[in-house]
């Protein structure tokens, strides 16, 4: 890519895009944000890393390579993620989401362009596919950034998924932290191309914008119980089309369609956009800040506890009801303990209950039988039926009804008879009326270790 005159600091790192040096100083850190961030079990924060040091400082190099480490998960990742979250609570996430195609890059490009003239430095996180079969990824997202890829208040990056569910990567937070920690004040996040249940978005933004293509038919059947459920704001893309406005009277129907929320709770805005044209940008910059200066900012912060904080944690009074969140955690366990008992599959299947608490639970299986293949391995159902039995016992844990509309699963090793599986749901991020959720099934090994089996994503309708 040629240099932009007058651009600082090349970057020769090949995944970086950018070029220029940081201006803003070290951002203090805020104690919620530091609290939510910090390690599980950490008694005290850990020393900060040089290259942390000097990527806050404003060297681009060290924030490249600072953000290959995490993406990478080298040696010294998690402790330099630590010493980022120490910094962080100032940037506004705005996550860009929508089907494949639908032009959420070239929007980001758009927007960018807008924040730019303004003065604002911005950073973006493309997540592109990664390949089931080879595990690559073409990372092309910013080649529909090209415009403003140079600009020295600019920084973008992409991710290769990795497999991982949910629409984004498992570096994603940690991008975040790291761009917030070096003084960006706007950091977008574009996700793969999403389904029903791709929404960890939701506890990473702070304003969740979902793109929609004009003419979608049966496929905003497809999408609305999931991803339309996300949006803040809802981007017709490609409005010089001619299908741009009906859709955009479809979307606003469809919002008509929710159970009304609380007195004072923001209601999803409905916007006609053309990046190529540039028409409705105005209008879309517009809804966004209206809802940022709503909401505030560092959602991340506040939307995503960690398992040791999950142990002790209640839940809101959204969530639950007021007996059930005066539970300890002795009642915690006896309640999802009696939600297990009612459950005959599990019994069928011998799976046995081990803990739970608020969002979260932990049930076993030990393979016999019941749960080989024609092949006389682990059968991916069984596998898939434990997993199940964990995401309905942690999405359930909160006293309203919870249903099921989504479900992916991908299995990292095989199984045999012998083989004790362990599978522990996480609640990711629950709203009023939506539950993400994240399962692991592991292998517990003879030497005391455990091997990862499979990885299991569920999305709720929350009814009650």
């Amino acid at each position: 890519m040629a240099r932009r005159p007058g651009a600082k600091n090349p970057v020769a790192d090949p995944l970086m895009t950018a070029s220029g040096a940081a201006k803003d100083g070290v951002h203090r850190p805020s104690a919620a944000s530091a609290a939510a961030n910090v390690a599980d079990g950490a008694a005290s924060p850990p020393a900060v890393p040089r290259g942390v040091e000097q990527a806050i400082a404003g060297d681009r190099h060290a924030l490249a390579r600072l953000l290959t480490l995490i993406d990478d998960d080298r040696p010294g990742a998690r402790e330099a993620a630590a010493s980022l979250a120490r910094h962080v609570g100032r940037a506004w996430v705005v996550g860009v989401t929508g089907v494949p195609g639908s032009g959420k890059s070239t929007l980001v490009d758009a927007l960018l362009g807008a924040w730019l003239a303004n003065g604002h430095r911005v950073a973006v996180i493309a997540i592109d596919p990664s390949s089931p079969i080879s595990g690559g990824a073409i990372l092309g997202d910013r080649i529909r950034m090209a415009a403003n890829a140079a600009h020295e208040n600019v920084f973008i990056r992409s991710f290769s998924a990795r497999g991982e569910l949910g629409g984004v990567s498992r570096a994603t937070r940690a991008a975040i932290d790291a761009f917030d920690a070096c003084g960006f004040d706007r950091v977008v996040v574009e996700t793969v191309g999403t389904g029903q249940s791709e929404t960890r978005i939701v506890a990473l933004a702070d304003t969740r914008v979902v793109v929609c293509p004009p003419g979608l038919g049966d496929d905003v059947q497809a999408i609305k119980a999931g991803t339309l459920e996300i949006a803040d704001v809802l981007a017709v893309s490609k409005g010089d089309l001619p299908l741009a406005e009906q859709t955009a009277r479809e979307m606003r129907e469809m919002l008509t369609l929710r159970r009304p929320g609380a007195e004072g709770e923001w209601v999803p805005r409905v916007v006609v956009v053309s990046a190529l044209a540039g028409t409705g940008l105005d209008a879309l910059g517009d809804a966004l800040g209206a809802h940022r200066d709503a909401v505030g900012v560092n959602r991340r912060a506040r939307a995503a506890p960690r398992r040791s904080e999950m142990a002790t944690a209640t839940p809101g009074k959204d969530s639950a009801p007021a007996a059930i969140a005066a539970l300890d955690a002795a009642g915690w366990r006896g309640r999802i303990a009696g939600l297990f008992a009612n459950d005959g599959l599990c019994a069928t299947l011998g799976i046995t209950f081990r803990s739970g608490g608020p969002g979260r639970a932990e049930v076993a299986m030990t393979i016999d039988s019941r749960h080989l293949n024609f092949n006389g391995g682990g059968h991916g159902g069984a596998i898939f039926a434990l997993a199940d039995s964990a995401f309905g016992l942690a999405s359930n844990s909160h006293g309203p009804v919870a249903a099921g509309i989504d479900a992916h699963i991908t299995f990292q090793a095989a199984v045999g008879a012998g083989d004790t599986l362990v599978a522990r749901a996480v609640e990711v991020q629950r709203s009023r009326r939506i539950g993400v959720y994240r399962i692991d099934v592991v292998r517990e090994d003879r030497g005391g270790g455990e091997t990862a089996v499979s990885s299991f994503t569920g999305t709720v309708y929350v009814k009650g």
